[in-house]
């Protein structure tokens, strides 16, 4: 049997729906209040604001509006902190700890009244997440984590024990887990067009296939260089995450683009989908090269996404890598075809968290660290804000040191060997801990 369906695609499933939209190019723009760069969450919550605060906003993409991870990514939406309390106080004492992952739980709160508020009919619910223990120390960890008033984890989240998982997710594989009730779930390509509809309902202009090639300062504000021509503006805003480029250097030396790949698999029995997902839940687990799925809106298929190569690869030879460790969780899915396998890049930084701020004038989000739907619409909607000079603008993140290290101008050199450690780390593990035969990496 072959592993690929035979209408196979290399495009999100999420485009099947919502695929990005052909924009035609109106006349080109010389002048502008505010040019956006980069049309995902960050870069249209951000042109939302100015455009409906009075300001005339340009938005500039380098490929197809919705071309990017934006509408690749799993579509799960949680507080998107990594760090956790007891980290963020040993770097930035705990009144900013505290509040950092209070922006976290803002961030999640927000992007569901705006949804609801603004009618985007984008899949979005209210599922949990279940976050699931590749050892027992990893269970112990998270079970630790959730228990006491410091760890920041207020909303109902709850232990599971290995006893108790298939109450949760139907497999054995894990060493129990924690849910977090308010994490949530929705299409991310349907978001994303339902924002570019209000972005240009607002009266903003988006340029596609417009990429920013250069941006130099001058008397009252910046010239952005474009393939089209040179644009004049008050203010620029960077919204490119794992797709910044060399227009803003600054920028580039403190993101690292990194790879994550996801299949969907052909339509499953109703049984079969319920006995994998009981709860329907969102789902991660505790490897440092981590593993994320979920059922598709409809819940006939398993979206399974994860980091799957060392370096950079093509579809079609993830989606098997893919594929093996989706059965491994889940031996029930054996046979299940492959019906679409795509990639996408997400941003990470190098102390685990988002930044957003203003430097030499320019002001940015981005490094989600591929928790990025909730946080990139809410500091794209704070950013702009802050353009527009409104009062309640600012952010936990505020102020904060954005790291680089020695030599780093944007390209990851040492990802390859970073990743194959993890991962062997993560594999030895859950083979010592769970018994398992060794996996193939």
């Amino acid at each position: 049997m072959t592993l690929f369906m035979p209408d196979y695609r290399e495009t999100p499933y999420w485009w099947d729906q919502a695929a990005p939209r052909d924009l035609p190019k109106s006349a080109f723009r010389q002048r502008a209040d505010v040019v956006v760069i980069g049309s995902g969450y960050t870069g249209l919550n951000a042109a939302l604001e100015t455009a409906r605060g009075g300001r005339e906003t340009l938005v500039l993409e380098a490929g197809d509006a919705g071309s990017g991870c934006s509408t690749r990514n799993g579509g799960q939406v949680s507080t998107s902190i990594k760090p956790t309390v007891t980290e963020l106080t040993r770097r930035h004492g705990q009144e900013r700890a505290r509040a950092i992952h209070d922006e976290g739980a803002a961030s999640l709160a927000w992007i569901g009244a705006f949804i609801g508020d603004e009618g985007i009919a984008c899949d979005f619910r209210v599922a949990g997440r279940y976050h699931a223990a590749h050892s027992p120390q990893h269970y112990e960890a998270l079970a630790r984590s959730i228990a006491t008033p410091e760890s920041g984890e207020d909303d109902g989240a709850h232990a599971v024990p290995r006893t108790e998982q298939l109450s949760e997710l139907g497999s054995d594989l894990y060493h129990g887990g924690v849910v977090y009730p308010r994490h949530a779930a929705l299409h991310p390509a349907k978001y994303h067009r339902g924002l570019l509809d209000r972005v240009l309902a607002a009266g903003a202009d988006i340029r596609a296939h417009c990429p920013a090639l250069k941006i130099d300062r001058q008397r009252g504000g910046y010239r952005i260089s474009t393939p089209d021509g040179t644009i004049e503006a008050r203010d620029v805003i960077v919204g490119t995450n794992g797709y910044t480029g060399r227009a803003t250097p600054w920028h580039r030396r403190r993101v690292i683009p990194i790879g994550s790949y996801m299949i969907a698999t052909e339509p499953l029995p109703p049984a079969l989908m319920d006995e994998i997902f009981p709860t329907d839940r969102v789902v991660s687990d505790t490897r440092k090269v981590v593993y994320y799925y979920r059922a598709s809106p409809d819940r006939t298929r398993v979206i399974f996404g994860g980091r799957v190569s060392s370096g950079e690869t093509d579809p079609r030879l993830s989606g098997p890598k893919l594929h093996t460790e989706m059965l491994r969780l889940f031996p029930q899915l054996s046979g299940t075809r492959i019906s679409h396998s795509w990639l996408g890049t997400v941003a990470y930084t190098f102390d685990d968290l988002m930044h957003t701020g203003v430097e030499d004038g320019i002001h940015y989000a981005m490094g989600y660290c591929g928790s990025g739907i909730a946080m990139a619409s809410y500091l794209g909607m704070r950013t702009g804000r802050r353009v527009l000079g409104l009062t309640d603008s600012g952010t936990a993140f505020d102020g904060l040191s954005f790291p680089t290290r020695p030599f780093y101008t944007g390209n990851p050199w040492f990802l390859p060997a970073a990743v194959a450690w993890y991962r062997w780390r993560d594999n030895r593990a859950m083979r010592r801990k769970a018994g398992c035969p060794p996996a193939h990496s």
